[in-house]
């Protein structure tokens, strides 16, 4: 079949999730889990086959990362998806409620989308976690994971596929339509009437044409040229670890450190102490003037470094006069995912999150904390840089519409 016949099968499948109870979409889960265990050695044969393929073609370092799976990272998505399984059912809960004069009864609540649409790359984690939320949240799904994690995609897919037939639910409203490539894709993009919503979730490239070019609504998840400020009034010994940890933990995210913007009074004590630290861990420095004269091996940064989400190991580095100064190089340059300062002085961070137009706007702590499995969600579908709908990490509740249910006695307006 064709990837639009495929995408209305999906469609059609909608229906078998919408209506399971909640023990049922539970018990999937439960299976998905176990057999995400059970059967992780055919997902690491699949997922060696794609790093293969993808090293021979001159993959990016942080691609590869992205990519690759082990048991360690298979555990950690058995246990996201049993941390799911313990939310409590958001279809059907009431958002508000009222009576109104006449007696009639209003109330909004929770329901599926329907068919979720997701493209993204390189990510097979993703694969997982967005099966189940949308599985817990009563929704189908049609995903594009790319061709460089399509081995992998496949092997993860048939295990969702086989937790769904285990409950008697249709198979089908979990499907990809990687087969057709980039056809695929634009098939999601132009499925008006099918695919009630698109996600998705990758390069600042892959998000601009999914957005230029879709004909179904879209949550856009951006690219993060994440910000951290450390202040004047910084507690320095902790500022050098929570740097470190920002950029170094795993550079190939999209909540690592990009930018670090360092006030002018505290640079020259701060600086060289930073600079031994990533150097332990080969971190390129891009710097402005100032900074270069701190920082033993640095390169100097261009404009292009600004505005540039590195995904590896690079930083630029910026030394300001002030926090204005800095307020206004991150108004200039963030993609509004995620900004931190270090500060001691409670006004400076006040100001720092009112004035900071971002999803997360944090005080004095790393900016890999930006994330739904950090917040609370088991899983994300993944960083909304967006104000409509949904902004910051989205978890379960997102994949969540409301309709009206009206309940009167024979009233009639007059």
């Amino acid at each position: 079949m064709s990837a639009l016949e495929l995408i209305q099968v999906a469609k059609s499948a909608a229906a078998s999730v919408a209506l399971a109870s909640i023990n049922t979409r539970n018990a999937v889960l439960r299976e998905l889990a176990s057999s995400l265990r059970l059967r992780s050695n055919e997902v690491l044969k699949a997922n060696a086959l794609d790093l293969q393929m993808g090293i021979a073609n001159g993959m990016a370092q942080g691609l590869q990362d992205r990519l690759r799976l082990d048991e360690a990272r298979i555990e950690s998505l058995a246990k996201a998806v049993e941390e799911i399984l313990e939310f409590p059912d958001p279809i059907g809960e009431t958002v508000t409620s009222k009576t109104l004069p006449n007696g009639i009864q209003l109330s909004q609540v929770r329901v599926p989308f329907g068919l979720i649409g997701m493209i993204y790359e390189a990510r097979p984690n993703v694969t997982i976690d967005i099966a189940a939320l949308a599985i817990k949240s009563g929704n189908a799904l049609v995903l594009r994971g790319g061709s460089a994690a399509e081995q992998t995609n496949e092997a993860l897919i048939a295990i969702v596929g086989d937790a769904l037939k285990s409950q008697s639910l249709d198979p089908n409203s979990v499907v990809t339509v990687d087969r057709f490539g980039r056809d695929g894709a634009v098939a999601i993009m132009h499925a008006r009437g099918l695919v009630d919503v698109l996600i998705p979730r990758g390069s600042a490239g892959l998000i601009k044409t999914v957005v230029e070019e879709s004909k179904v609504p879209v949550i856009e998840t951006g690219d993060g040229v994440v910000h951290i400020f450390v202040d004047s009034t910084a507690d320095l010994q902790k500022a050098v670890p929570v740097v470190i940890n920002s950029k170094v933990q795993r550079p190939s995210v999209c909540n690592s450190l990009e930018t670090l913007l360092v006030h002018k009074d505290v640079a020259e004590e701060f600086l060289p102490v930073l600079s031994a630290e990533l150097n332990k861990s080969n971190v390129i420095v891009h710097c402005c003037e100032r900074s270069l004269l701190l920082m033993p091996g640095a390169v100097a940064a261009t404009e292009q470094d600004w505005s540039t989400e590195y995904l590896s190991l690079e930083l630029s580095v910026r030394v300001v006069d002030s926090l204005d100064a800095a307020l206004e190089h991150i108004a200039k340059y963030s993609t509004r995912h995620t900004e931190s300062i270090l500060t001691r002085d409670t006004a400076s961070a006040a100001r720092f999150q009112a004035e900071v137009d971002s999803a997360v706007v944090m005080v004095n702590t790393s900016t890999r904390f930006t994330d739904g499995g950090e917040f609370g969600f088991g899983a994300e579908v993944g960083v909304s840089t967006q104000k409509l709908h949904a902004r910051g990490p989205m978890g379960l509740t997102v994949l969540t519409s409301t309709k009206w249910l009206v309940n009167g006695d024979g009233q009639v307006r007059s």
